[in-house]
C-alpha cells in the first residue's frame, strides 16, 4: 500500500487506462450479460451504500426488494412466492440444493439434473456432498425424459431442470418433470438464470415456471436479460416454509434470523433491478425481447446462407453452429464443450453487428 495516497487526478487516470484494456461490448459476442440500462445505474448510484444483510437498518430498501421478488413471483405465476434477491445464479443454485437437501432423509442424496446444467451445480454438489447424476440430452438437447425417471430413486433429493440452457439456448420440459416430481414427492427446481426474462415475454411458450405445480423453485438472474448492474440474482420458492431449514441466528442484527447464504448483501443493484421492470414495464421488455430474438434469427439465417449449420433452433436467443474452425479477428465468441461456435444475442448485441459479424465471416467463407 502506498505511504502516500494519490491525487484524484493521477487515480483515474489510472484507472481508466487499465479500464481501456476491457473488450468493448460492441465486439462481444459471448456473454449473457450486457451493459446495464441507465436506469439501472442511476437507481444503483442512489442505494450504493446500503446493505440488505441488515435490513432494519434500510427498511426502504428492503421493501424495495420485496417488490422486486413479488414482480418477479407475478410473472412466474406465484405473485405470493418468497424469495430474496442473490448474487446470481451460483448462490440461486445452491440455495435451492440446500433446500433440497435439507429436506432429504437420505443419508446418501442426489440430484437429478440435464448434461446440459450450469457448472454451478458442480460446486453446489461438492460442497454439500450430494450425488450427481446427469442426465443425457435428446436430439433437440433437452433432458431425455424416460433416462430422467429410470435414474431417480429413494435417495433422489432434488430434479433439477433448465430454462434457457447456457449452451444452447434449450428449454427443458418442464410440465412433463413437473407431473414425475409431484409423482415421486420430489423438490423440483427449476434453472432459469438466462431464459427467466426472456420466456414470459414470448408467445406460444410451454410454462416452465410456477404455473407447473411440481415447480418448487427457480433462479433468475436480472443482471442478465433483465439489464441490471451486476451482482443481482433471485431465488423464488413457492412455500415460505421450504426455507425454515436454512435459518440461522443473527442476534446482533436488525433481524434475528436470515436464511440468505451471504451476509452483506447489496442493495443497489437489487433496485436496479426493480427499476428496470418498473420503467420498461411488460410491453418495453416484449420489444428488447423481440429485438434478441430477430437478430438471433437473422444470425442464424444468414451463417446457413454460408453453409453453416446451426446446431439446433434454440429456444431463446443463443444461437450454435458446426464445424466451424475460424472466425474473425476480434470478435469476442465462445464454443461449447461439443466444440460448436456459440453467440448470445444480447440487448447490446445490435443489428449493425450482426451484419458486421456476417460480412467478415463470409469473407472468410469466400
Amino acid at each position: 500500500m502506498r505511504e502516500v495516497g494519490l491525487s484524484e487526478e493521477a487515480l483515474f487516470t489510472f484507472l481508466i487506462e487499465r479500464k481501456k484494456e476491457d473488450l468493448s461490448h460492441s465486439r462481444i459476442l459471448s456473454s449473457m450479460c450486457t451493459p446495464p440500462h441507465p436506469v439501472a445505474v442511476k437507481a444503483h448510484e442512489l442505494f450504493i451504500e446500503t446493505n440488505l444483510g441488515d435490513p432494519g437498518l434500510f427498511p426502504g430498501t428492503a421493501s424495495l426488494e420485496k417488490l422486486l421478488i413479488q414482480r418477479i413471483g407475478t410473472l412466474f405465476h406465484l405473485p405470493k412466492a418468497e424469495g430474496y434477491a442473490t448474487s446470481g445464479g451460483t448462490e440461486s443454485n445452491i440455495q435451492a440444493l440446500r433446500i433440497a437437501r435439507y429436506r432429504s432423509k437420505s443419508e446418501k442424496p442426489n440430484v437429478v439434473l440435464p448434461e446440459s446444467v450450469h457448472f454451478s451445480f458442480c460446486k453446489a454438489c461438492d460442497m454439500l456432498n450430494i450425488e450427481m447424476r446427469p442426465v443425457p440430452l435428446d436430439k433437440n438437447y433437452r433432458m431425455d425424459l424416460d433416462f430422467a425417471e429410470s435414474v431417480i430413486n429413494e435417495d433422489t433429493c432434488c430434479l433439477v431442470a433448465v430454462a434457457g440452457t447456457t449452451e444452447y439456448g434449450k428449454v427443458d420440459p418442464i410440465p412433463a418433470l413437473s407431473e414425475i416430481a409431484l409423482d415421486k414427492d420430489i423438490f423440483f427446481h427449476v434453472d432459469a438464470a438466462f431464459g427467466g426474462f426472456v420466456l414470459p415475454f414470448m408467445n406460444n411458450i410451454p410454462p416452465f415456471d410456477f404455473k407447473c405445480e411440481g415447480v418448487s423453485s427457480i433462479a433468475v438472474d436480472p443482471h442478465k436479460m433483465g439489464m441490471s448492474t451486476i451482482p443481482t440474482g433471485c431465488i423464488l420458492v413457492r412455500d415460505e416454509n421450504m426455507w425454515n431449514g436454512l435459518k440461522v441466528d443473527t442476534p446482533y442484527l436488525s433481524v434475528k434470523q436470515e436464511v440468505t447464504l451471504v451476509g452483506t448483501r447489496p442493495g443497489g443493484s437489487v433496485v436496479g433491478a426493480l427499476a428496470v421492470l418498473e420503467y420498461l414495464g411488460t410491453k418495453g421488455m416484449k420489444a428488447i425481447v423481440e429485438g434478441c430474438m430477430k437478430n438471433t434469427d437473422r444470425l442464424i439465417r444468414g451463417m446457413e446462407t454460408f453453409g453453416y449449420k446451426r446446431v439446433v433452433t434454440p429456444d431463446v436467443n443463443v444461437a450454435t453452429f458446426q464445424d466451424i474452425e475460424k472466425v474473425p479477428d476480434d470478435w469476442a465468441v465462445s464454443w461449447t464443450r461439443k466444440g460448436h461456435l456459440r453467440i448470445v444475442c444480447m440487448p447490446h448485441v445490435e443489428n449493425y453487428m450482426i451484419e458486421k459479424f456476417l460480412d467478415e465471416i463470409g469473407e472468410i467463407n469466400a
